[in-house]
């Protein structure tokens, strides 16, 4: 027997079920769950990424899960290494999910190996997996994100960045589920204290020269939240977190504001991954009183504009780039030609404005700058916000650039990707 059931759903509350349908349907995605048991075969033109997972999880009896959704006692560390398919077998900015099991390593994202860690083997880890640059890239995750998403997502990352750096996962409890908004939002307050010891650690190793932070969606209050405490605590974050990169971030703008008020002028480099048709961020939006969240903010538009450039932050808005993500809360990761620019660029901390953004064919960059005096010896330049666009968006935005340019006596400088 098939039932239907009509529902009458007031105007105002349509927008919000159809995001929270769209939310549903992305998850729907069925795939087998124990991708962490390592296989036994592996394939000659595949990669290897090794990552150091740090948890607030609790453990899972079940094999190949490692960790569940509930929060752990004590935070764990592991050593994962996976295998990922050639790049003729796979689209860049994709996670290639195994459709059964045991994976196939010419084809499928593979757990090559699983090891367990204390902290005196992990800060071994770091030290062997350092390179040239002594950079250490620490990934916070987002809502929604089972264990295993967060491991495979993060060696997609650093694997299609091909940034130069010793790759540390920060994975918090989050039960993977649409219905656990709040459970997660609590477990990221939960696991504060545990980020902020951890990025403490890393900082204070001598063999360690640089320090970036890459957060997605909610995990962006964890990370922000852990930074504001480290430098309640210690008076200024550590020197040598020196670049934070929050990719849609779920965040309160007006929180937002006062954390940086908290974190204080002596803070790391902020840029921030926008996107306007983010539906995550707007049914989060919708949920949580119908404040603006941050990642989808138009940075062009006030008070938004003034504030960024008085704080220095670099604002990327990819609302006009299209991905294959439905509810486009993905993007910094699913594109390509964004992923490039992480590694490239933004990993490293470089300006996006100092030179060729280089975001390949098709996508080009407009950065509006100021220069501004900080105290009464050295000035900095401010450039917010950056807009990526498509080709025909680009095209007729050229003229207008061009005599915003004269207008304002040149602060204008326009950036085109070759």
């Amino acid at each position: 027997m098939v039932w239907i059931v009509i529902v009458q759903i007031p105007s105002s509350k349509r927008l919000a079920v159809t995001l929270f349908i769209g939310l549903l349907l992305g998850s729907c995605a069925g795939r087998p769950e124990g991708v962490l048991v390592p296989v036994k075969e592996t394939s000659a033109n595949a990669s290897k990424v090794d990552v150091l997972v740090a948890t607030t999880r609790k453990a899972s009896p079940a094999p190949g899960v490692l960790f569940s959704g509930e929060r752990g006692r004590e935070p764990q560390l592991t050593e994962i290494e996976i295998s990922i398919p050639p790049d003729s077998k796979r689209s860049i900015g994709q996670v290639q999910w195994p459709t059964r099991l045991p994976a196939d390593p010419s084809k499928d994202f593979a757990t090559l190996s699983v090891n367990e860690m204390t902290p005196e083997k992990a800060q071994g880890w770091v030290r062997e997996h350092l390179p040239k640059s002594r950079r250490v890239l620490i990934f916070v995750h987002g809502f929604n994100n089972r264990y295993e998403d967060a491991v495979y997502r993060f060696a997609q990352i650093v694997h299609d960045s091909r940034a130069d750096v010793a790759p540390i996962l920060f994975t918090w409890p989050s039960r993977g589920s649409i219905f656990a908004y709040n459970y997660d939002k609590e477990s990221t307050n939960f696991s504060r204290d545990a980020l902020e010891s951890m990025l403490r650690r890393v900082s204070k190793d001598p063999k360690v020269g640089e320090v970036t932070i890459m957060a997605h969606s909610m995990g962006s209050w964890l990370t922000v939240e852990a930074l504001r405490q480290m430098a309640i605590r210690d008076g200024r974050v550590n020197s040598k977190i020196q670049n934070v990169i929050l990719a849609s971030p779920d965040l309160d703008v007006d929180v937002f504001g006062r954390q940086m008020d908290e974190i204080g002028p002596k803070r790391p480099k902020f840029t921030l991954f926008v996107s306007q048709d983010d539906r995550a961020l707007a049914l989060s939006k919708r949920i949580s009183g119908n404040v603006d969240r941050l990642g989808q903010i138009d940075p062009r538009q006030e008070p938004y504009r003034t504030r960024l450039e008085e704080a220095g932050i670099t604002v990327l808005d990819l609302t006009a780039l299209q991905v294959g993500d439905r509810l486009n809360h993905g993007k910094f990761a699913e594109s390509p030609e964004v992923v490039k620019l992480l590694g490239n660029r933004l990993i490293a901390g470089q300006t996006v404005t100092d030179s060729q953004v280089g975001l390949g064919e098709g996508l080009g960059a407009i950065a509006i700058g100021t220069a501004q005096t900080v105290g009464t010896a050295a000035s900095v330049a401010v450039s917010t916000p950056i807009a990526i666009f498509d080709p025909n968006t680009r095209r007729s935005y050229g003229d207008q650039v061009g005599r915003l340019g004269e207008s304002l006596g040149g602060t204008v400088q326009t950036v085109v990707g070759q």
